[in-house]
């Protein structure tokens, strides 16, 4: 069987890549220019390297090669929607832009799904063929929280919700029932940062938002969220259990142990 992976930048394209090589798939690797990584070409079978901005030679690239169902991975940062001289969008891609009301991240996403979809090109959940990227439920480290904190979870939890309803983004980090940085365009490893600068010992939650499809834009952390909290100084990774994915589980719960750090699937 044939899959499509449009891949962005970071290491997921990679993972699940390889991981539907070792499940037999056919794997049709469409990479996007100055974020992709380049050892996706050893994880696919067929590769070809797009501008984001093309979104009608991205489309005929994966009619061309007979593609029916494709996975979205890896990260495109969204400030990329305002440098258009950099990425010089062609017409289709345009008409993406401007045609979201709003222009969150899940508008844009649900867009580019109607637009594939009018080609018989399906965005199909990730969690499908690679269910055991998904964070499993439980505390992961040796470290638990403690009874404070474990509120501080449940009020996160709550608070990126509501932020993810907005279409704003998927993590929060609080502390004491306060919230000290709410993700925004810069994602969530200056997020954590941004935190770390005002406030020590804090709790980082991440999770779906409540319209999000897995299909598009499912939430992520790995060995680069570990890292960043230890700089920051924060104390608890919470992620939301079935719905978030965790990248290289085994090594990141290492490293968490080793900085004592709790993570906990919620």
């Amino acid at each position: 069987m044939q899959i499509g992976v449009i891949a962005g930048s970071g290491i997921i394209p990679l993972i699940i890549s390889n991981a539907l090589k070792k499940k037999g798939y056919t794997v049709v690797v469409l990479a996007l220019k100055e974020l992709a990584n380049e050892e996706l070409t050893r994880y696919s079978d067929i590769i070809q390297w797009i501008n984001i901005g093309k979104a009608g030679k991205i489309i005929d690239f994966l009619k061309t090669n007979n593609v029916k169902n494709v996975i979205l991975t890896g990260k495109v940062p969204k400030k990329m929607i305002f440098e258009r001289e950099k990425i010089k969008p062609d017409i289709r891609a345009l008409k993406i832009i401007f045609s979201a009301k709003l222009r969150g991240d899940n508008e844009l996403l649900k867009i580019v799904e109607r637009e594939l979809l009018k080609e018989g090109i399906k965005i199909v959940d990730m969690s499908e063929f690679c269910p055991e990227l998904l964070t499993p439920h439980g505390i992961l480290t040796r470290k638990k929280p403690a009874k404070d904190e474990l509120k501080d979870i449940e009020y996160g939890f709550k608070i990126a919700k509501k932020i993810g309803q907005l279409d704003i983004g998927q993590t929060v980090v609080v502390k004491e029932r306060s919230v000290i940085a709410v993700e925004g365009i810069e994602g969530t490893d200056e997020t954590i940062l941004r935190a770390g600068r005002f406030v020590k010992n804090t709790v980082v939650v991440k999770v779906s938002k409540p319209q999000q499809s897995l299909r598009l834009d499912p939430p992520a952390a790995g060995m680069d969220t570990i890292i960043n909290m230890g700089k920051a100084t924060a104390k608890i990774l919470a992620l939301e259990a079935g719905k978030t994915i965790l990248i290289d589980k085994e090594k990141v719960i290492e490293k968490a142990d080793e900085m004592n750090i709790s993570v906990v699937g919620l």
